[in-house]
């Protein structure tokens, strides 16, 4: 009777795993839309200032991925650790390169790089208060208790957006802008670093989960310059790329019951416009079938098998 009811559990068990894995919808690869959507008017003028082109750009950072070896074999190991297929950060780092900054010529460029930043002395502050200080207010009372830096940080995020963006409190008015460009951005705003092109915030919501798989030094909002370092160093942002990836695909099988895995087009929309978990409760709300990539993940999706081409001769 006892072997019965342990061959009935489990009967269960696999019964209830199937139901949920065949209700998760698989995202087929390519564009949902026939045309590129519009490109904003800061990548075009960039682009314009820098005499170059989209199409130049692009060629560029195609060149270091199909010349790099350092650069290849670290993409391939943090994919593996990360359980997600080399083309989502071949993707991102093609959206990001292609629209929004030059890649260098070589990946030993970026270590350069972190160690300028590594020497500067900075906070994250935001009118003389810093951001640590700015967080323990009552406001974010209900963040307090909130364990992992991801769930953390977007607590924190969302009381700004709610309470404090474009508001006066406590006498003081606040800009109506984001969280990680108000507090995140010492230098100037909608700054991004390193080969990955991430944001500080991005950087500590991330931390626990690179921490956890790749062993990295959890990173601390009252020691921005070890954040900048970080994110500067190619070592190290490629493992926070490929985190977010990862956060990405998850958030849109767990919120959307949708498997975007095999659409790289996908994951670089999700990488460049962030916040995939949020954007994965309004898919599942809107009643669309397929989520639609922008302008940045269109073109991704447009040059995959190219890109497929690239990383199978790795």
């Amino acid at each position: 009777m006892r072997i019965i009811l342990i061959f009935a559990a489990l009967f269960s068990l696999l019964a209830t795993q199937y139901s949920v894995a065949k209700s998760i919808r698989e995202v087929p690869s390519g564009n949902r839309l026939s045309r590129q959507p519009a490109i904003p008017s800061g990548s075009k003028n960039r682009t314009v200032a820098k005499k170059t082109s989209f199409d130049r750009k692009y060629e560029k950072i195609k060149k270091l991925l199909e010349k790099d070896r350092n650069l290849q074999n670290r993409i391939k190991r943090v994919s593996k650790a990360y359980k997600i297929d080399p083309i989502h950060i071949v993707g991102a780092l093609v959206g990001e390169h292609t629209f929004n900054v030059d890649v260098y010529d070589t990946f030993q460029s970026y270590y350069v790089k972190a160690i300028a930043y590594a020497t500067n002395n900075f906070t994250f502050e935001y009118d003389g208060e810093k951001v640590m200080d700015f967080v323990n207010r009552e406001e974010f009372a209900k963040c307090k208790d909130i364990k992992g830096s991801y769930a953390l940080w977007s607590c924190r995020e969302n009381v700004w957006q709610k309470k404090f963006r474009g508001k006066k409190v406590d006498g003081k008015r606040y800009p109506k802008d984001r969280f990680s460009a108000v507090f995140f951005q010492p230098f100037f705003a909608g700054q991004t670093f390193g080969l990955g092109q991430l944001n500080p915030l991005t950087a500590l919501k991330l931390t626990d989960k690179v921490s956890s798989v790749s062993r990295h030094k959890k990173l601390n909002a009252n020691k921005a310059k070890d954040v900048y370092k970080t994110i500067m160093d190619p070592n190290t942002t490629l493992s926070y790329m490929a985190a977010l990836i990862r956060v990405s695909i998850d958030a849109y099988k767990k919120k959307a019951k949708l498997d975007i895995s095999k659409n790289p087009g996908i994951t670089a929309t999700l990488y460049n416009l962030g916040n995939p978990e949020a954007r994965a409760v309004r898919h599942a709300r809107s009643g669309r079938r397929y989520p639609r990539e922008n302008y940045y993940g269109w073109f991704v999706n447009k040059h995959e098998k190219e890109l497929r081409e690239i990383v199978k001769k790795w």
